[in-house]
């Protein structure tokens, strides 16, 4: 996943949210996520991480929702 994509994403997945935003690994995303150092919503029985959140934190504009 490009970081391009994933600013256009609402949420993306716990650890596709550690590689691109942070380099981290699946284990070291989900140990971030059950910190609260990466933010989560749970869905059903899906953990998600909802894009717009980490980008304002980090400074980064997300494109979801905008004509392509």
């Amino acid at each position: 996943m490009t970081l391009d994509y994933a600013l256009s994403q609402a949420t993306i997945s716990v650890p596709d949210a550690g590689a691109v935003f942070f380099g981290l690994a699946r284990n070291g995303a989900y140990e971030a996520a059950r910190r609260g150092d990466i933010p989560t919503v749970k869905i059903g029985g899906k953990v998600r991480v909802p894009v717009a959140l980490i980008a304002e934190r980090l400074g980064l504009k997300t494109t979801f929702g905008r004509a392509a």
